[in-house]
């Protein structure tokens, strides 16, 4: 068992918002540096990085996907804003790191996954590729030499390859050489992309960025959720129909919708919002029902949120997850920031507090990625732990008190 930490995220007889209080506000920035001190381990003296174990050593695995590699650069640029010591490492090692290896010499583009020198899935995936764009407007935001270079390189293969102007979406997946590698059209990369392509405007001021992310949102917030009960599935086919009979990597690609991409949605939707100037729509709205529609379906009786539903709203794959939670404690926070309302904030309490007594690891650092029903962490599924983007960014996003240019960070 891990230690128990001497301070809760919050004062339960804490009045009005735990966003409003210094304890809260103090224990967010220093969750989200442990975080940092924990991964940063990742780093390797050659090229690419490690994954490490629940103690934060490195495994013997060797495999890096692109989504690791730049979700670490975009995660310590949030770091170096918040003045962790070590940030400029991690985001130079890794931004060369996608030049020297990711980038894909032959074809353009950058390639799924490797290990060492070898190419171990040669794939180019849109879902990929709107990270690299992610890690690039970070990059940018604070500094990097090779950020514009990275972000014009990725816009240019985005653009080329992956961005159905018709559809205003991304399509999915390529092979190496740009050849087709299948019709699947999803939403999860979509998603992703609406957050990159915010990143990019808020840096840039590129309109093309803004106006992409807002077709996006308009298609899978603005036309199929409303159709869908508030709900979001997952896979469509080639021309952009709901695939109600897909089920692909139970992990990556399951069937039905998953409600943790409905809380990041929802607070997209928020950052597109106010990023256009908060005009008279219906998009606040929108938010809200997507984010507590998730909730509503989501949770479970003890505490944590499913892994996935059904296109009716009942549990399908009942696993804890850690990023779900992450992303809950997000978009629930944009709500805060926006309405103010008593009601968000119970929600607020209850998923920090449910975190912290879970997957909050206070002997180690980091956050366990599965726990069971009782609580307990969840060896079987993920081989240590994989990952610090969501909760990292469920630290630091309610720290800012904004729905849009959230960085840098204040305490």
């Amino acid at each position: 068992m891990h230690k128990e930490q001497p301070s809760p995220p919050g004062l339960g007889s804490a009045a009005g918002f735990w966003l409003e209080t210094e304890h809260h506000r103090t224990w967010l920035h220093n969750q989200a540096l442990q975080q940092l001190a924990f991964f940063s381990a990742s780093c390797r003296n050659g090229p690419g990085f490690f994954t490490l174990d629940h103690q934060g050593r490195p495994q013997r695995n060797e495999l890096q996907e692109l989504h690791t590699t730049t979700r670490l650069i975009h995660s310590y640029a949030l770091g170096h804003m918040i003045g962790f010591n070590g940030a400029e490492r991690i985001i130079d090692h890794g931004m060369a790191y996608l030049t020297s290896h990711h980038r894909d010499a032959d074809y353009g583009g950058y390639l799924w996954a490797l290990a060492g020198d070898q190419i171990k899935d040669e794939r180019k995936l849109a879902y990929g590729h709107v990270f690299v764009l992610l890690a690039a407007a970070s990059a940018k935001q604070v500094g990097h030499p090779d950020a514009d270079a990275l972000m014009s390189d990725v816009r240019t293969i985005l653009d080329r390859y992956f961005w159905e102007e018709d559809a205003g979406l991304f399509r999915d997946e390529w092979n190496r050489n740009w050849t087709p590698f299948s019709s699947y059209r999803g939403m999860n990369a979509n998603m992703h992309g609406v957050e990159a392509l915010l990143a990019a405007f808020e840096i840039t001021g590129d309109d093309l960025y803004l106006t992409r992310a807002g077709r996006i949102l308009d298609f899978f917030v603005g036309q199929i959720a409303p159709q869908e009960n508030w709900r979001l599935p997952e896979h469509y086919t080639l021309n952009w129909r709901i695939d109600r009979d897909y089920a692909g990597d139970p992990m990556f690609r399951p069937a039905g919708t998953t409600p943790g991409h409905s809380f990041e949605l929802g607070r997209l939707q928020l950052q597109h919002w106010d990023l256009s100037g908060r005009p008279d729509t219906d998009a606040p709205a929108a938010a809200r029902r997507l984010i507590e529609q998730a909730l509503h379906d989501a949770w479970l009786p003890g505490g944590g949120l499913a892994y996935t539903l059904g296109f009716d709203g009942k549990v399908a794959n009942a696993s804890r997850f850690w990023w779900p939670v992450a992303e809950a404690i997000g978009a629930v926070a944009a709500l805060i920031v926006m309405d103010q309302n008593p009601e968000d904030e119970i929600w607020y309490r209850k998923l920090w507090s449910y975190a912290d007594q879970t997957f909050v690891d206070h002997q180690h650092g980091g956050w366990f990625p599965a726990v069971d029903e009782t609580g307990g962490v969840v060896t079987s599924i993920f081989d240590g732990k994989p990952d610090i983007y969501h909760a990292l960014q469920a630290c630091l996003f309610p720290l800012s008190g904004r729905l849009s240019r959230m960085m840098p960070f204040s305490r």
